[in-house]
């Protein structure tokens, strides 16, 4: 008797089962933006426009939409950044995450609560009740209002000019700093408001968010995203979503959509993404945040109380939808950017 062949998969079969499990329409936002980000379709692609529509009728959208207050809040109080990770800050980010946009009266009407509740000094949004911006607030505040439709606003943008105008000299910024001086410091995990100009159509960039930008990515290519201080764990698992946390996803997905998607400095972090691909083409969800170490886990330990709750959507250790959708969208970015220059 012949002994039984197994058949294997080739990557290109691979990758057609992974993207078929993304488009299906159990999850129209993951659809919608496969379609558009990995596929190219248009906007005008009837496929294209019967999932954006369904996004708030069903999938995890809906799930944040169904949870929200009449009044525009999540988790109502005083503020609309606690309780974390419940209140309305957070779920207005995932929400951006999942292609909402300001044409749902719902998101349109909370993000106009949110501006309302977050002036910066000088007439932008993105700052806290004492009209203090932080980098971290206002870069991921600037970046969902970007996505929700309102780039034009000039709220919007005296965000992503005080964003500029306190960017660390040499590039980056620290989420340990307040108010309207440059930065003192730079650490990875102020990503934000590099995040900000990554959303941001570079056709309206000034010369002045070009260079600024340009300095905040070096700052990150010559750590090659994840060389700073003693190793920390949580950079290396992979979140969704990602609140204001750092990882080595979250660095390849601002620095190759801000088009460095063919620098070499990218060679650990891109390494480091393909080694954790399942072998059916697919990528798991390793934490949801709260994910600390070091002196935050201990602090939370002596204060349980305090400890934020997870806004979560999959499960840990299982193929996630939205990290595999990630990690696809910056291969992609690779591969067409290395094509580009020739490479």
């Amino acid at each position: 008797m012949s002994p039984v062949r197994r058949k294997f998969a080739t990557p290109s079969q691979t990758k057609s089962a992974v993207i078929a499990w993304l488009l299906e329409k159990d999850q129209p936002a993951v659809r919608y933006r496969t379609l558009t980000e990995l596929l190219h379709r248009p906007a005008s692609d009837p496929d294209v426009r019967a999932a954006r529509n369904n996004i708030p009728v069903r999938g995890w959208a809906a799930e944040i939409l169904a949870r929200r207050d009449p009044a525009g809040w999540w988790a109502r109080g005083k503020s609309l950044y606690t309780p974390k990770y419940l209140s309305t800050n957070w779920n207005l980010l995932a929400l951006s995450d999942l292609g909402a946009t300001r044409v749902i009266p719902e998101v349109r009407a909370s993000c106009e609560l949110w501006m309302d509740r977050s002036p910066l000094k000088g007439g932008g949004v993105g700052g806290f009740s004492t009209g203090k911006g932080h980098h971290c607030y206002t870069g991921n505040m600037a970046r969902a209002l970007i996505r929700f439709g309102y780039g034009d606003d000039p709220r919007v943008r005296k965000a992503l000019d005080w964003l500029v105008q306190t960017a660390h000299p040499k590039g980056g910024w620290t989420c340990w700093s307040f108010g309207d001086r440059p930065s003192p410091g730079r650490t990875l995990d102020s990503w934000e408001g590099l995040s900000a100009f990554a959303a941001y159509p570079r056709s309206k960039w000034t010369s002045a968010m070009t260079d600024c930008v340009e300095r905040a990515a070096e700052f990150y290519l010559d750590r090659e995203l994840h060389r700073q201080g003693k190793r920390y764990a949580p950079w290396y698992r992979f979140h969704w979503p990602a609140h204001y946390y750092y990882d080595l996803l979250v660095g390849l997905d601002v620095l190759t959509a801000l088009g460095y998607g063919d620098d070499p400095r990218l060679g650990f972090a891109l390494a480091y993404l393909r080694k954790k691909q399942r072998p059916d083409g697919r990528w798991n969800l390793d934490a949801v945040h709260p994910d600390i170490g070091g002196a935050p886990a201990r602090w939370y330990a002596a204060h349980p109380s305090a400890r934020p709750s997870p806004l979560a959507f999959e499960a840990v250790g299982k193929p996630s939808k939205m990290i595999t959708l990630t990690a696809l969208r910056v291969l992609d970015r690779v591969d067409r950017a290395k094509s580009s220059r020739g490479g």
